[in-house]
């Protein structure tokens, strides 16, 4: 698949680390370096404008030894951008640890996973069909 990319970052396009990995890095676009504070949120611009095609959604995660060893994750996660938006790629960051975290340009700040998706169109009624588990949730199932 083919999406269109406009990079006004000094920072690589956004890539796969290996043959395998299903989410491409993305990284800060910075002038200066951003600290984040114990419990504190900022939104991380990326520098990355894209064209997704109809149909589909780029989802932003966690990299997930950002938020093991940092306590940094992504604070609407995964987050949403649709194939319609046209501005600026920003990030969400939290810091759930107790210690500052420095996001410096060129950081590598969470994943990007473009995905397809389906549109519902929703059919009313009265009644759903039967199934063993019915109306259980939260730990229903019981299963270890």
């Amino acid at each position: 698949m083919n999406i269109r990319i406009v990079n006004s970052s000094d920072n690589s396009l956004p890539s796969y680390s290996t043959e395998h990995s299903a989410g491409m890095d993305l990284r800060a676009n910075l002038s200066e370096p951003v600290v984040l504070k114990p419990l504190e949120r900022k939104l991380i611009p990326t520098g990355l404008f894209m064209e997704i095609p109809s149909g589909y959604e780029a989802q932003i995660r966690s990299r997930s030894g950002l938020a093991l060893k940092k306590g940094v994750t992504i604070l609407n996660t995964p987050g949403t951008i649709d194939a319609d938006y046209r501005g600026e790629i920003r990030i969400i960051l939290i810091n759930l640890s107790h210690e500052e975290f420095v996001i410096e340009n060129g950081k590598r700040i969470c994943q990007m996973i473009v995905a397809s998706h389906e549109k519902v169109e929703w059919e009313l009624t009265e009644l759903l069909n039967e199934t063993d588990r019915g109306e259980g949730s939260f730990g229903h199932t019981g299963k270890k």
